[in-house]
């Protein structure tokens, strides 16, 4: 028997969730390396403090993906109540994010967050194999991209538009987050909570005994084997395709994984002209028990200064650094609006057309790699950041969505959850490589300049597109019109 078709409200119901889960990520990404530099680091630590990032998902996924795999309460059923439970410890961390008194404290928070988001996100990559014929998959993780991408565009539009129209400031005083950004991050946390609430009152799952009905449900039980060798021997076992896919995955997430880390102080210095000014050139200092300088701070906490022009000197760089971050956030929500068009144009076409989801994966990271590569050549020119990031967001669209579309037609229904998991590992090795100095590392092989790390990133986006021609399956590959035969 095959599984109903479901119309696109459903579909949207049942992805609505995700658009909570990507304001947590679009804050985390155009916005953590700025926190970071605010309370204090260099610009080449920032790529090691968001390693808990990548680590609590290499951790999380696959265990989140077993559990939810053999979870069944009686009221939220397979998936939604890890949803619950990953919205609201993801909430509070975005709440307390902002507050952080030291970098610390900021790549603690990091953690909690990430780890926290990953138990929301996993489940719902299976849930759409979970609720759709095989017919409609790719439709889904479209659709999934589509409210992806309109979270990218606005969370990372909010400290700005936060500071534009309420008027609330985006300066501080050395090593304190703006307001600005504390009320985004508020704005964040009840959007994610309210989002996921949506999707668990709106959609219902199919009991373990509806999925046993099912053509594409496995007819023969296994072994249980317990969560820890359940997954050692998918990690020992997984299929071609997902190998295949693995590579494409590890040069496309190198790439975003420096964007992440390394856009901020990049293009402030780059394109804006105003990198963060460093406070100890300006304030008096001491020596600390290593013997390395400090800043001075007088008994209320606040920074001591050479003199007053030398304090009205850093306040209007540290302004104008402020103003440049905000804007450098705002232009990276463009790749989350391009995403979301490019899902949007997907979700039509394949409803009468069938494409050739390779050809499209490589076409979009090869654009994806030019607009990274673009920001090179032009330095001093804001506006140009529009062409760079709309063509990143072709790629992200369909990072999103082509993959899982891919691996979905080929594993096991009565698996997906922990296959989704074990997927994850390609997503997470390459930003920790990147994170313990790889993307630092070959930047300075190029030059010592920020922006060669988005260079590295276009490099990589290229050599990911260009690996899709390893990947042969025709199943996986071939994709018919959802329209087909009705």
């Amino acid at each position: 028997m095959q599984k109903p078709k479901l119309g696109f409200w459903n579909i949207w119901n049942m992805s609505f969730g995700f658009l909570g889960i990507q304001f947590g990520f679009a804050l985390q990404g155009s916005t953590m390396s700025r926190i970071f530099e605010t309370l204090g680091a260099n610009k080449d630590e920032i790529p090691l403090l968001w390693i808990a990032a990548p680590l609590a998902g290499l951790i999380v996924q696959p265990i989140i993906g077993y559990m939810s795999d053999n979870t069944w309460h009686k009221t939220l059923g397979r998936r939604r109540p890890f949803f619950l439970a990953g919205a609201i410890l993801s909430s509070i961390a975005l709440l307390a994010m902002p507050y952080s008194s030291a970098v610390w404290m900021a790549a603690g928070l990091l953690l909690v967050l990430d780890a926290s988001i990953n138990i929301s996100m996993e489940p719902f990559r299976a849930l759409v194999a979970d609720k759709l014929p095989e017919s409609q998959r790719s439709y889904g993780f479209v659709v999934q991209t589509l409210v992806i991408g309109i979270g990218t565009w606005v969370a990372s539009n909010l400290p700005k538009w936060v500071n534009n129209t309420l008027k609330i400031s985006n300066e501080a005083p050395a090593g304190v987050v703006p307001d600005s950004v504390k009320v985004a991050f508020g704005v964040g946390a009840f959007v994610f909570i309210t989002a996921i609430l949506v999707t668990i009152f709106t959609t219902k799952e199919y009991s373990p005994k509806e999925l046993a009905q099912f053509d594409d449900a496995s007819q023969e039980p296994e072994e249980k084997k317990g969560m820890w060798k359940t997954i050692l021997g998918t990690y020992a076992l997984m299929p071609k395709i997902m190998k295949k896919l693995g590579i494409v995955q590890f040069f496309s997430w190198f790439a975003f994984f420096a964007m992440w880390t390394l856009a901020n102080p990049a293009l402030t210095s780059h394109i804006y002209n105003a990198p963060k000014p460093d406070v100890i050139e300006y304030a008096q200092t001491t020596l600390d028990d290593d013997g390395e300088k400090v800043v001075l701070k007088n008994d209320e906490k606040e920074v001591v200064y050479l003199s007053e022009a030398k304090k009205a000197a850093y306040k209007q760089l540290d302004k104008a650094y402020n103003e440049a971050s905000d804007d450098v956030g705002s232009k990276m929500g463009i790749y989350g609006l391009t995403s979301m068009v490019f899902a949007l144009l997907l979700t039509f076409y394949t409803a009468y057309f069938s494409i050739n989801r390779k050809y499209i994966h490589m076409v979009s990271l090869i654009l994806g790699g030019l607009g990274f590569l673009y920001m090179f050549f032009t330095p001093g020119e804001p506006e140009s950041l529009i062409v760079s990031f709309s063509l990143i967001g072709i790629a992200w669209g369909s990072i999103l969505s082509m993959p899982y579309a891919m691996l979905s037609s080929s594993v096991e229904s009565h698996k997906m959850g922990l296959m989704m998991g074990v997927f994850n590992m390609f997503i997470v090795i390459p930003q920790i490589i990147a994170a313990v100095g790889g993307v630092v590392f070959l930047q300075n092989l190029i030059g010592e300049e920020p922006i060669h790390a988005m260079t590295i990133a276009g490099i990589f986006l290229i050599i990911a597109g260009l690996c899709n021609f390893f990947i042969t399956d025709k199943k996986a590959i071939k994709f018919q019109p959802l329209l087909e035969n009705e």
